[in-house]
C-alpha cells in the first residue's frame, strides 16, 4: 500500500483507511527492537542454592539450566545435586533445562549412542517432569569429547527425540569460536531437518563484540533453521589474565547481551550464566571464572541490577 505514496511535485490521492495502515506501518519501521522481540530471560547456575536465595525469588524468572555429565548416575554427589536442584526450580515455578556435557573422570570419553540413550533414560528417572533439555553442553569446544565428531552428536539428538518425544529439545548447543559454523554445518546434515532449536554461548558477543552485524549470534541465525536461545552466556566479572575483575564491565556486557537479544524474534531465551560469583583474590594475575550476577556472599552486583531493572520495563 505504502508504496502509492509519490513525493515528487505531484498531486496523489489515497484512502483515509490507507493512509493510516501506512502511519502504523511507518511507526512499526521504527520501534526499538526490544518492543519488537522479547526473549524469555532466566538465570543458569549449576547449584541449588540459588532458589533459596531471596536476590533470585524477587526477579520472577521462570527459566534455569543446569549442566550434568552425561554419565552423572555413576556419583552419589552428581545425583543428590541434580534432585536438589530439580526440587529447587520446581519450588519456585522455573522450568528447568538440563544439559549433558563430558564426562568428569573421563573426560576424553566419547559415549556410544547406546550408552547416551542410557544416560538420557537414567536421566529422565531422576529429574522426573523434566522436559526441556539440551543434547550436549559447548559441544564445538576443544574441552568437550563431541568436536570432531559432529555427527555423533547429531545421533545423540535422534536419539533424545525418540526417548523424549514431547520434550523441547536443544539439537546443536555450541560455543561462539571461530569453528561454530563449520560444526553446525555437518551436524545439520546428519541431524537432518527435525533440528528447530539451537542453542548459543555468545560470551564474545557479549563481552568483546558488541556489534549485531559482525556478532556470532547473526550469524548462526543466517544458517540455521527455527529458534535460537542463548543457552549460556553472561558479563564476565573476571576470568584468568584475559579479564580483570571489573563489575561494572560485566554489566555493560548483560545490558549489551539483552539488546542484541532482542535483535531478533527468532531468540526466544535467554540464560544468563552465573548466579553466585566465586571468591577470590583480585589482586591475583590469573583470576578464576567468574560471572556471578552475586558475589560468593550473595551480594548483588551491578550486573543484578541491570537484570533486574530489564525485567521490570520488560
Amino acid at each position: 500500500m505504502c508504496n502509492q505514496f509519490h513525493f515528487a511535485n505531484r498531486r496523489f490521492r489515497i484512502p483515509f483507511i490507507e493512509m493510516a495502515v501506512c502511519a502504523s506501518m511507518l511507526c512499526l519501521a521504527f520501534l526499538p527492537n526490544s518492543a519488537q522481540a522479547r526473549p524469555l530471560v532466566g538465570v543458569g547456575d549449576n547449584g541449588p542454592a540459588m532458589f533459596a536465595d531471596q536476590n533470585f525469588q524477587s526477579l520472577g524468572t521462570k527459566i534455569s539450566r543446569k549442566i550434568v555429565p552425561f554419565d552423572f548416575y555413576r556419583s552419589q554427589w552428581e545425583i543428590d545435586q541434580l534432585r536438589a536442584w530439580m526440587a529447587g526450580a520446581q519450588s519456585q515455578g522455573v522450568e528447568p533445562l538440563i544439559a549433558f556435557e563430558r564426562s568428569y573422570t573421563s573426560p576424553r570419553k566419547l559415549p556410544s549412542v547406546a550408552e547416551y540413550k542410557f544416560a538420557l533414560r537414567t536421566l529422565l528417572q531422576e529429574a522426573p517432569g523434566l522436559s526441556t533439555f539440551s543434547v550436549w553442553n559447548e559441544a564445538n569446544h576443544h574441552s568437550q569429547p563431541t568436536v570432531k565428531n559432529p555427527r555423533r552428536a547429531a545421533q545423540y539428538f535422534k536419539a533424545a527425540r525418540q526417548i523424549c518425544a514431547g520434550c523441547k529439545i536443544v539439537a546443536g548447543d555450541v560455543l561462539d569460536q571461530k569453528n561454530m559454523l563449520a560444526w553446525v554445518g555437518r551436524f545439520k546434515r546428519a541431524a537432518g531437518p527435525k533440528a528447530r532449536i539451537w542453542g548459543l554461548h555468545s560470551y564474545a558477543d557479549a563481552n568483546y563484540s558488541h556489534n549485531w552485524r559482525r556478532s556470532a549470534t547473526r550469524r548462526l541465525l543466517a544458517v540455521i533453521k527455527g529458534d535460537l536461545w542463548l543457552t549460556e552466556v553472561g558479563g564476565i566479572v573476571a576470568f584468568s589474565s584475559h579479564f580483570r575483575y571489573n563489575e561494572y564491565r560485566a554489566a555493560d556486557a548483560i545490558r549489551d547481551t539483552l539488546a542484541l537479544a532482542g535483535k531478533s524474534p527468532r531468540i526466544k531465551r535467554v540464560y544468563l550464566y552465573s548466579w553466585f560469583g566465586t571468591k577470590q583474590s583480585h589482586s591475583a594475575r590469573k583470576l578464576h571464572w567468574d560471572s556471578g550476577l552475586v558475589d560468593a556472599a550473595g551480594n548483588p552486583r551491578p550486573g543484578f541490577r541491570v537484570l533486574r531493572d530489564w525485567l521490570a520495563a520488560n
